[in-house]
């Protein structure tokens, strides 16, 4: 299998072991959901060196802060792993191992990240993998992860975009002709708080 298919097939199971690595996550889930609409929130986003919260690592930060629906602050960070990030983590993200070597770790860059949520509403796509490798941290280290309340943007459009033949940020992202940056995690906060908005109008 040539490098270009074996990233195509990991692509393409990607959203169905995340899935699978977020319930397994969730079952001690600390967090509230809601579908309640917010007009102030946090867009989150992580990358990470797999898809098993707990057993993997965040390689990327990806944050956005919106006021009344308008970005107003912008947090991107890498993150050191202190590991080897997969060669197929990196065809499907793009980030290397030289790109995160003088990076912060996450046990450096978490309390800057929880001072930047605030008390803000977080809203991810399938937010029970975000949350799951954020979660993972609590207690690590002396660290505690507030109690947040989230808004996931996939249940929020299976509600309301019936077209698509499914609910996967790329396939939402075409039908509502978004530039994305997949699989970056500013771009994959930016189409998340475009289709959040579109959902909500």
């Amino acid at each position: 299998m040539s490098p270009n298919h074996k990233a195509t097939e990991l692509l393409r199971t990607k959203t169905d072991i995340q899935n699978w690595g977020a319930r397994r996550a969730s079952r001690k889930r600390k967090y509230k959901t809601t579908s309640k609409h917010v007009k102030d929130y946090i867009v989150l986003d992580f990358e990470t060196t797999g898809f098993r919260a707990g057993a993997d690592r965040i390689i990327q930060i990806g944050a956005l802060k919106y006021i009344n629906h308008e970005r107003v602050e912008v947090l991107n960070s890498f993150i050191n792993p202190n590991r080897h990030i997969p060669l197929t983590i990196t065809r499907l993200t793009g980030i290397t191992n030289e790109m995160v070597e003088w990076a912060p770790t996450i046990e450096q860059k978490i309390d800057e990240l929880i001072e930047f949520i605030g008390d803000l509403t977080i809203i991810a796509h399938n937010a029970s993998f975000d949350m799951g490798f954020l979660y993972a941290l609590d207690h690590i280290e002396g660290i505690q992860i507030p109690e947040y309340t989230v808004i996931d943007t996939v249940k929020l459009a299976r509600k309301t975009i019936t077209e698509t033949p499914n609910h996967k940020l790329g396939t939402l992202a075409k039908y509502l002709q978004l530039e994305h940056d997949a699989h970056d995690a500013i771009g994959d906060c930016l189409a998340t708080a475009a289709i959040y908005q579109y959902c909500t109008q």
